[in-house]
C-alpha cells in the first residue's frame, strides 16, 4: 500500500527526530550541536582558554604600587639549593651557582629596590666572623632577605643572633642544626618582621632523612621612602 502525502512527512519527520536523538546519545550535547550547526550552514566558534595570568616570582596576584615582590625557598636537604627572587629577578639559585650551605643572603636597598650584594656563609665549618662583618655596617633601610640551606645555625654566636633580632627576626633565637629558615628583615625595623617560617629539625617529623622539609614563602614589601637629609 502506497503512503499518502501527509503520512508519509510525518514518516519522514519522525526519522529525522530519530536521528537526531541518537547522535546526542552518542556523541552529548556538543556533538549534537555541531550536528545542528552542521545542518544548519552555521559554523561553531569557540573561545580560546587564554593561559593563566603570571605574576613577579609566581606569586599568585600582583603587589600594589611601590611594592617588591619576592619568593623564598630554602633548601630541601643538603641536595637541593635554595632560591630567593626579588620582583621577579632570581638572585640566587642553584642555577645561577651562587648559592652553597649555610645562609644565602640578598641585600636589597629598600628605597629603589635595587640589589645591592649577595654572599653566602658557611654555618658549618666557616667562620661567624665572615657574618658579623657583613651585618654589622649595614645602612638604614637595608632590605635583607635570607634562605638556609643544609645546616644555617651551628656556627651561630650570640652576636650573630642579637644582629638578626635587630633586623626583625624572632625565630633566631631558636634556629638549630639543620632547621629550614627563610627570613626577611629590614635595618631600622621598629617592629618584628611578618615575613619569616623556620622548620625545626625533629626525627619525628623529618620529611628527609636528616632534615625537615623545604620552606616557601612570598609576598610583597613596601618600599619606604627616601630618607630625609
Amino acid at each position: 500500500m502506497r503512503l499518502t502525502g501527509p503520512l508519509r512527512a510525518v514518516v519522514v519527520l519522525l526519522l529525522v527526530g530519530l536521528t537526531w536523538l541518537l547522535a546526542s546519545s552518542l556523541f552529548g550535547g556538543e556533538s549534537a550541536s555541531s550536528v545542528r550547526h552542521f545542518f544548519s550552514g552555521t559554523s561553531v566558534e569557540t573561545t580560546p582558554e587564554l593561559p593563566p595570568r603570571r605574576y613577579k616570582c609566581g606569586l599568585s596576584a600582583p603587589c600594589p604600587p611601590k611594592h617588591l615582590a619576592f619568593r623564598l625557598v630554602s633548601g630541601a636537604a643538603n641536595v637541593i639549593g635554595p632560591k630567593i627572587c626579588v620582583e621577579d629577578k632570581m638572585l640566587l639559585s642553584s642555577v645561577k651557582n651562587n648559592v652553597g650551605r649555610g645562609l644565602n643572603v640578598a641585600l636589597v636597598n629598600g628605597v629603589t629596590g635595587e640589589l645591592l650584594e649577595t654572599k653566602t656563609f658557611d654555618m658549618w665549618a666557616g667562620d661567624v666572623s665572615d657574618l658579623l662583618k657583613f651585618l654589622r655596617p649595614l645602612h638604614e633601610g637595608t632590605l635583607v632577605f635570607v634562605a638556609s640551606f643544609d645546616d644555617a645555625a651551628t656556627k651561630m654566636n650570640d652576636e650573630s643572633r642579637r644582629l638578626f633580632e635587630e633586623l626583625g627576626s624572632t625565630a633566631i633565637k631558636e634556629l638549630a642544626f639543620r632547621d629550614s629558615w627563610v627570613f626577611v628583615g629590614a635595618k631600622g625595623i621598629e617592629n618584628k618582621s611578618p615575613f619569616e617560617q623556620r622548620m625545626k629539625n625533629s626525627k619525628s617529623s623529618n620529611k628527609y632523612e636528616g632534615w625537615p622539609e623545604s620552606l616557601e614563602m612570598d609576598g610583597c614589601i613596601p618600599l619606604r621612602p627616601p630618607l630625609e637629609g
